[in-house]
C-alpha cells in the first residue's frame, strides 16, 4: 500500500478549506447582494433565482438538486478526485445559503442600490469561484461544465462560465419583466468572470528574465541549485557599441518567485544587467501542460500500379 505523504494531506486540507472559503463568499455575494435585489447570474445560481422568483421555491433545495444531476454525469469526466471536491462545495454552499437566508432576509443591506449591490455581490461571487476552481473544486453549475472545457483545451474558464450563463440570464426576462434587471445580470456576469480570472491566474503567471553578467555561470548554478529550481538557457551576444562577446543567461519562472531570482543576482553580481517581461504562457516540463487535442489522422494508401 503506497503511503501518503505529508505534503500530500497538507495540500488535500489547504484545498478543502479554501473551497469552504471560496464558496461562503460566493452564498454571500449571491444570497446578500444579488438575489434580494432580483440581479440574475449563471448557473444553477441563476436557474434556483429564476425559479424562486417565479414559484416562491428556497433557492437551496433548486440549487442542490440541480447540481446533484450535474454531477452524476460529470463523474465519468472529471473523476472522482474532481467530483468529491465539488460535492463538498455543492453541500456546503447549500449549507450557507441557507443559513444566510435566515439570517439576512430580504431585503437586506444596499437595498434599492441596484448598481452597487451587483458590483459588490459580483466581487465577492468571482473570488468565491476562483478560490474554488484554483484548488480542484466547484460550486457546481456552469462551473463543472467550464472545468470539463478547461481539461481538454486551454480556454480561460471565465470565458467559458460567461458564455454558458449569458442564456440563463436573459431567461430571467420570464419572471422579472425587466430588461433593466436583465442588464445588470450581464454586468454581474462579466465582472464575476473578469474577477475570476485574476484569482485563478494570479498563481499561473510567468515572467522572462535576459541577464548579461561576466558571472554568467555562477548566476545559473545558484538559480538551478537556489530554491527556485529553475533552469537557465545561455545566449551567445555582441555588445553593438564595445564590440564584445558576451553571454545572454534567459531564465523562466513564475511571478511570485521573481524576487528569489533578482536576490540570487545580486548576491552575485550587483552590476549584472537584467530585464524583465511578461510572457503569456509557458508550457513543458516545470510549467503548465500544453491542452492540445491530438487527431490522428488516418494515413492515404495509394493504389499499387501494375
Amino acid at each position: 500500500m503506497k503511503k501518503i505523504s505529508k505534503g500530500t494531506i497538507y495540500r488535500e486540507v489547504i484545498d478543502y478549506i479554501m473551497i469552504a472559503v471560496g464558496m461562503m463568499s460566493y452564498a454571500l455575494g449571491w444570497t446578500i447582494f444579488l438575489l434580494p435585489n432580483n440581479v440574475s447570474t449563471g448557473g444553477v445560481a441563476g436557474l434556483s433565482s429564476i425559479v424562486f422568483w417565479g414559484a416562491d421555491v428556497p433557492v437551496q433545495f433548486t440549487y442542490f438538486a440541480m447540481n446533484a444531476i450535474l454531477l452524476s454525469i460529470a463523474l465519468k469526466v472529471l473523476g472522482w478526485k474532481f467530483c468529491v471536491k465539488t460535492i463538498f462545495g455543492v453541500v456546503l454552499m447549500t449549507i450557507f445559503v441557507g443559513t444566510f437566508r435566515n439570517y439576512f432576509p430580504s431585503p437586506t443591506i444596499l437595498h434599492g442600490q441596484t448598481f452597487m449591490a451587483t458590483m459588490i455581490g459580483a466581487v465577492f461571487c468571482g473570488v468565491g469561484l476562483g478560490f474554488a476552481l484554483s484548488h480542484n473544486g466547484s460550486s457546481g453549475g456552469s462551473d463543472i461544465v467550464a472545468a470539463m472545457v478547461n481539461k481538454y483545451r486551454d480556454i480561460s474558464l471565465g470565458r467559458v462560465i460567461l458564455l454558458c450563463d449569458m442564456t440563463i440570464v436573459t431567461a430571467s426576462i420570464v419572471v422579472l419583466h425587466s430588461w433593466e434587471q436583465v442588464i445588470y445580470g450581464y454586468v454581474n456576469l462579466i465582472v464575476t468572470s473578469f474577477v475570476l480570472d485574476q484569482v485563478v491566474n494570479s498563481g499561473r503567471r510567468k515572467v522572462q528574465f535576459l541577464i548579461i553578467s561576466e558571472k554568467y555561470e555562477e548566476i545559473c548554478e545558484q538559480i538551478t541549485a537556489g530554491p527556485t529550481h529553475r533552469g537557465c538557457t545561455i545566449l551567445e551576444g555582441k555588445g553593438y557599441y564595445t564590440g564584445n562577446n558576451i553571454k545572454v543567461v534567459v531564465v523562466v519562472a513564475r511571478l511570485q518567485e521573481a524576487r528569489q531570482v533578482y536576490q540570487m543576482i545580486n548576491d552575485i553580481d550587483e552590476e549584472a544587467f537584467i530585464t524583465q517581461s511578461q510572457v503569456m504562457g509557458v508550457f513543458g516540463k516545470g510549467f503548465d501542460k500544453l491542452k492540445v487535442k491530438h487527431r490522428k489522422q488516418a494515413a492515404q494508401k495509394l493504389p499499387s500500379e501494375s
